[in-house]
């Protein structure tokens, strides 16, 4: 079983197909690299592809604290596995959490991204409730703890912006959440706790992403409230930013539209690699 290693030791398992300029999968909270499966077989036919599981998601090390889960950490594991394996560039495509962790590659290292892809991005950035957000994070992180994944699972597989996929496809969500319940209990709280609840909103950091000259595509489904607002704020503060909606569709976007999902990052992906993806031009500005 492959793994890569972090700076502080710790084993990122890493699954790799295909040949071509690399692209890697960033996944979400309550995922892991499986889930990025629709899109390996994909992408694999033209690209060479990556995904890994993020620390706390086994067959990755599981750290015993909470301190090594920051967002800084997430971020440079990413840049961990392509060193590992030789990767100078790639295209990062990110769900949710890995959203986040692309973004602050392109905002920290955007000499190693050839585009960004920032789908279902900006969950809990709203500044008037950030507060209240981060202490559901903690209350989540001790529930975790105390009841464990399995009924953990149980209680978040109808949360608002996960209906959309269980009205698409009731077997596909099922199939979801029999895997969130078999993560491990300790790392998701962690990850809960440190990254989730610790990590800067997106609106505090709107000079330095004005700066980022990356491609990014944001994708967002039309019926995840929590990530609308956030992703017009990156359409309007990313330069070269470009902004899809996926009409009734919530926060799983890669497995609730696999086809117009892969579609999409498809043709953003040829249009970077011909140099047809430039920075918005400012007379289409009103």
């Amino acid at each position: 079983m492959p793994y890569a290693v972090t700076k502080d030791h710790v084993r990122l398992h890493f699954e790799e197909a295909g040949k071509g300029t690399p692209i890697i999968f960033l996944h979400e909270f309550a995922a892991d690299h499986t889930n990025w499966e629709p899109q390996m077989r994909y992408f694999s036919r033209g690209h060479r592809c990556i995904a890994y599981s993020a620390r706390g998601y086994t067959p990755s090390d599981v750290p015993p604290t909470a301190d090594v889960y920051t967002y800084k950490h997430f971020y440079t594991d990413a840049l961990a596995v392509l060193d590992h394996l030789g990767i100078d560039k790639a295209h990062f495509i990110g769900l949710s959490m890995g959203s986040y962790s692309s973004l602050q590659i392109g905002l920290n290292a955007p000499e190693r991204a050839l585009s960004m892809t920032l789908a279902a991005v900006g969950s809990g950035s709203s500044i008037e409730n950030l507060d209240a957000f981060r202490k559901q994070c903690v209350a989540n992180a001790e529930q975790l703890e105390a009841i464990g994944s399995v009924e953990v699972a149980k209680a978040t597989r109808e949360a608002p912006s996960r209906i959309p996929f269980l009205l698409k496809d009731p077997r596909g969500h099922a199939d979801f959440y029999a895997a969130l319940a078999r993560h491990d209990a300790k790392g998701s709280a962690n990850t809960m706790r440190s990254f989730q609840g610790g990590r800067p909103s997106i609106y505090t950091l709107t000079e330095a992403i004005r700066k980022v000259p990356t491609p990014a595509l944001i994708i967002c489904g039309d019926e995840d409230d929590n990530c609308i607002e956030p992703s017009m704020f990156l359409k309007k503060h990313l330069p070269a930013a470009g902004l899809a909606f996926f009409p009734k569709s919530g926060h799983v976007l890669n497995l609730e539209e696999p086809a117009l999902f892969n579609e999409m990052v498809e043709r953003f992906i040829a249009l970077v690699e011909a140099g047809r993806w430039p920075e918005r031009d400012p007379r289409s500005m009103g």
